[in-house]
């Protein structure tokens, strides 16, 4: 089984996680965190003796990568992305701008992942699901222990995410959505990138974005015929 750890972290309140397995060994997952939070997260990393082997991204707008040039530098760790976020790296500084924020340090190398990946971490195994819309490269990570899904900015508790921005896709995200992670048992744990967590069974009966899921089977009387919330 995994352990997961949350920092809400810098003013758009993004959630960086820690995850490790009962060896010790974990990743970091979308560290968002400025200098005001850089040490509490490594003194927890390190205090529970936690040895972080990769960053893992779920996608790269600024609020998510504030952090991974620190990671890089005191863990000397690997950072997987997709390689269609190249084009919101490469436009992090602009958009920052206009959200009032600092640009963040963007001098690091990355591993590319695609739809399909089976990663280890440490032995810690995830399935990379490729998610467009939010941004181009957007992913989601499952693992399959205990049943987690990192859905970054992908899906959120009662809502889905962003896609007026530069570089969104309405119409690829809720495609994403409809049709891979809401095929996911409905026990699936979801940990968004902002807000609170859910499961992908509530999130079929009651995010507004999915309507389509709340038609009641005439036959069972069941909502889509296959719910756990």
């Amino acid at each position: 089984m995994i352990d997961i750890k949350i920092f809400h972290v810098n003013p758009l309140f993004e959630r960086t996680t820690i995850v490790w397995n009962n060896g010790g060994n974990g990743f970091i997952l979308d560290p968002g965190f400025q200098k005001d939070k850089r040490d509490k997260v490594f003194a927890f990393i390190e205090e529970k003796g936690i040895k972080p082997l990769a960053v893992l991204l779920t996608h790269a707008h600024f609020d998510h990568i504030y952090g991974v040039r620190d990671c890089v530098e005191r863990y000397g760790i690997p950072v997987y992305m997709h390689p269609d976020e190249q084009i919101v790296i490469d436009n992090a500084e602009p958009f920052a701008a206009g959200c009032n924020m600092p640009a963040p340090d963007t001098s690091w190398d990355t591993i590319p992942v695609k739809e399909g990946d089976r990663l280890d971490i440490g032995g810690i195994g995830l399935e990379v699901i490729e998610t467009p819309g939010h941004s181009p490269g957007s992913v989601c990570y499952y693992c399959a222990d205990g049943k987690h899904l990192f859905s970054g900015d992908t899906l959120f508790a009662g809502s889905i995410g962003k896609t007026s921005h530069s570089f969104g896709d309405y119409d690829k995200e809720i495609v994403a959505i409809m049709e891979k992670l809401m095929l996911l048992d409905g026990d699936v744990k979801v940990h968004p990138g902002h807000g609170a967590g859910t499961t992908i069974g509530f999130e079929r009966v009651n995010n507004p974005f999915l309507q389509p899921f709340n038609e009641i089977d005439p036959e069972t009387g069941a909502v889509d015929g296959n719910i756990v919330q």
